[in-house]
């Protein structure tokens, strides 16, 4: 992989916000990003057999630092799911996805620390860019998320209310029967902008994160001043970011409660 000082900052930019993409066909349309499938799946593996390892050791006595921090992450995500879910048993489903949700983007919102060149170069043998190593940066992961927590709503809102109880509301709410058309068209751009809003919130945060990392780090090819200027305001930069992180990683979360929460409402 070219270094900074071989690329002129658009160049290099661009090329660190390219995809390792295979294509089917003609279409464009038809391609998998492998890069930011790859390390979505690798997190959530890892993610998962960390927290199975946890369980796995737990006892009932004094509990070592890392059951703490499983426990505590427990509680904390249940606490949420509590405040908001009223509708049953909330450990049956919407805890647990709720926990899943908010390790697996935190976990992908994380990459976002690595620095890029390391990984482009350790990565360069299997995708001629290196591996785009955030894959909530990438648009498609994200919505691939955000369709899921729709798929779930509508499935929560037919099995709760049943087919023609969904349809009814569909129809009749929040107008009146009479209104019918109009009521659709409501809650149609109600339905429409959950994933739209769902996705695109974390995409652009950790997409522009992404981007300022790597326009601080054009600064390190300008000369000895470019260094020490590209380390401090990244660093600091940094520091700031792990809020971002842990902040989208948690509104996520938050909105994937809330989302499965309306479901369960009879309007």
């Amino acid at each position: 992989m070219a270094a900074a000082k071989e690329l002129n900052p658009t160049e290099y930019i661009g090329h660190h916000l390219t995809h390792g993409t295979w294509q089917f066909g003609d279409s464009p349309f038809w391609s998998i990003n492998f890069d930011s499938v790859a390390v979505a799946v690798l997190l959530g593996v890892l993610g998962i057999g960390f927290i199975w390892w946890i369980v796995r050791g737990a006892t009932s006595g004094v509990p070592s630092k890392r059951q703490a921090f499983v426990e505590l992450l427990f509680t904390f995500v249940d606490d949420q799911a509590k405040s908001i879910f009223k509708h049953g048993d909330r450990s049956a489903f919407i805890a647990p996805a709720a926990l899943t949700v908010f390790v697996w983007v935190l976990l992908m919102n994380s990459m976002d620390f690595l620095p890029v060149d390391i990984v482009a170069k350790a990565t360069h043998g299997i995708s001629e860019h290196g591996f785009r190593i955030v894959p909530t940066a990438d648009v498609n992961t994200t919505f691939a998320l955000a369709l899921t927590v729709f798929a779930l709503m509508i499935y929560f809102s037919i099995k709760v209310k049943g087919l023609g109880g969904w349809m009814h509301e569909l129809f009749a709410t929040p107008f009146g029967k009479v209104f019918f058309p109009l009521n659709l068209l409501f809650n149609a751009i109600e339905y429409l902008s959950k994933p739209l809003s769902h996705s695109l919130r974390l995409y652009g945060n950790m997409y522009a994160g992404e981007l300022i990392f790597l326009l601080l780090w054009t600064w390190a090819a300008t000369g000895a001043v470019g260094i020490f200027f590209s380390f401090f305001l990244g660093l600091s930069w940094a520091i700031f970011h792990i809020l971002i992180v842990a902040l989208q990683a948690y509104i996520f979360m938050m909105l994937t409660i809330v989302y499965l929460t309306m479901a369960h409402e009879h309007h």
